[in-house]
């Protein structure tokens, strides 16, 4: 049975996988974004399909429409665009929520909450598991995206506590692949841009700080997943590639697989900047059965051979 789907956020790097993935399904979906940090290019090939509609609004204000799902991605992501409005961020993030919520309620959809691994903050306990509250600074740079994220996610559990509204939470864990921003701040983009300009690779601290990285389609294959869990089940579910590495081990891999010969620069760490991150995908292996198919190695080859063709490199 087709379902009308709601995608805020739709027209970002995540939003528009989505998009293209429910299509596929044989879906209706409707794209919100207001193109703070989207970009239609991203949503281009899919304007053809008459089951896409495309409508530019932000999500801090309401919108009324009837729909049977909601995901909210609605909110940018990388520290250069939400410390750029701190307050936006946050505006986003909590009236986003609320506002979507109370649609979710008046149609009893079903709402999937983007939620992030910064909830964590700088962890304590590692790898973070679900049940792992973080630890976070409420006054520093990022707070405005941490904990505009944690507000959401007390709104989505209220909600689904006191009105019985039916929500999936969803904590992701660093993400990269095809339509990132080239822009965007984020260290898989900042490298492989950096590589095939010919530009020195930028270093944070020592380079030991660790992340996990998903590639994009593994990551939307466990949103659908999570969507399509039986009433009741509402997370948050961590979803990520386990596979930790340091800046460093990225770095090389970055120049060996670009075939640059930049160098690298080490400037100083930023505030609040977290040490390790790596997710315990034991919830998601165990309530969605899911697991990440592509390795770091060839994940970066599709995101190089992308922005290759994006920079005319």
């Amino acid at each position: 049975m087709k379902k009308r789907i709601l995608v805020t956020g739709g027209a970002g790097f995540l939003g528009s996988h989505l998009c293209e993935r429910l299509l596929n399904e044989g879906n209706e979906v409707l794209c919100l974004d207001n193109f703070f940090t989207g970009q239609k290019k991203n949503i281009a090939p899919l304007m053809a399909n008459p089951d896409f509609e495309l409508v530019r609004h932000d999500v801090s204000v309401p919108y009324w429409t009837d729909v049977d799902e909601i995901y909210n991605l609605a909110c940018p992501a990388s520290p250069v665009h939400y410390q750029f409005d701190p307050v936006q961020t946050t505006r986003t993030s909590v009236l986003g929520a609320m506002n979507l919520l109370e649609l979710a309620k008046r149609t009893k959809a079903k709402i999937f909450q983007a939620s992030t691994s910064e909830v964590y903050g700088d962890p304590d306990v590692h790898p973070q598991p679900e049940g792992y509250w973080g630890k976070v600074n409420p006054i520093g740079i990022r707070s405005c995206y941490d904990e505009g994220k944690r507000c959401a996610e007390t709104l989505f559990f209220d909600y689904h506590r006191q009105y019985g509204v039916e929500i999936k939470v969803v904590r992701i864990f660093n993400t990269y692949g095809p339509r990132m921003h080239p822009e965007d701040g984020r260290v898989v983009s900042n490298f492989i841009v950096q590589a095939l300009k010919g530009q020195n690779l930028t270093i944070f601290g020592e380079g030991q700080q660790t992340r996990s990285f998903c590639y994009a389609d593994d990551l939307i294959e466990g949103f659908v997943r999570l969507m399509a869990t039986p009433n009741g089940f509402t997370g948050p579910v961590n979803i990520g590639n386990p596979g930790e590495f340091t800046m460093l081990e990225l770095a090389e891999k970055v120049l060996r697989l670009t075939g640059s010969k930049a160098k690298l620069t080490f400037q100083p760490l930023p505030q609040d900047d977290p040490k390790q991150r790596r997710p315990d995908i034991s919830v998601a292996q165990k309530e969605l059965g899911w697991n990440p198919i592509i390795d770091l190695e060839e994940g970066l080859k599709r995101t190089i051979a992308f922005f290759r063709k994006e920079l005319n490199a």
